[in-house]
């Protein structure tokens, strides 16, 4: 089962004063090395975002138009994942990923399902924490994805859902977020 990786890196931070949220740290790693961390062996590691510093090995891309959201960045990273059956997304900004959170989403792939989503202590889906089908992801995209909702792409397709554990849904939106998980390991 071949698995790529397209991380979501191009929001704007605006409830941080417009900070990149991926280069900042956590756990003395950057959130952005944190998410790509979390998909050992992923090929290939596809960031759509502003180039940031990262040890790893990754392919960058950029959503068009510059900051035209998620589904258009989706769009631009799943260009470039080739032939991979599966692709794990994942936002740039999540705290509490780790590389378990991402195995447990790839078994939940079954062949009834397009993907599988990870859903958060309230019962809600995390649509930037997820394994899909390459195939279904691209045919759900629409012709002009830029300012579409992910949700509204995403939320038509078979799903499994994947309970989160306590703090692995977490992410970073605002400077009390970033202090609550500075030390986190």
């Amino acid at each position: 089962m071949t698995l790529a990786a397209v991380v979501l890196a191009g929001g704007g931070g605006r409830r941080l004063g417009g900070v990149h949220k991926p280069g900042l740290l956590v756990g003395g790693r950057t959130l952005l090395d944190r998410a790509l961390h979390a998909v050992p062996g992923a090929d290939p590691l596809v960031v759509v975002g502003p180039r940031t510093p990262t040890g790893m090995p990754v392919t960058w891309a950029r959503e068009d138009p510059p900051g035209g959201g998620p589904v258009a960045g989706l769009a631009a990273g799943l260009a470039l994942v080739g032939a991979a059956e599966f692709v794990a997304v994942l936002a740039a900004d999540l705290a509490g990923i780790r590389p378990n959170t991402v195995a447990r989403l790839r078994a939940a792939l079954s062949p009834q399902v397009d993907g599988a989503v990870l859903v958060d202590e309230q019962g809600h889906p995390q649509w930037l924490i997820g394994c899909w089908r390459t195939g279904s992801l691209r045919a759900a995209l629409p012709a002009d994805p830029a300012g579409r909702p992910l949700r509204s792409v995403l939320g038509g397709l078979a799903l499994a859902r994947v309970a989160a554990e306590p703090g692995e849904s977490s992410d970073v939106d605002t400077i009390e977020d970033l202090e609550r998980h500075r030390d986190a390991p």
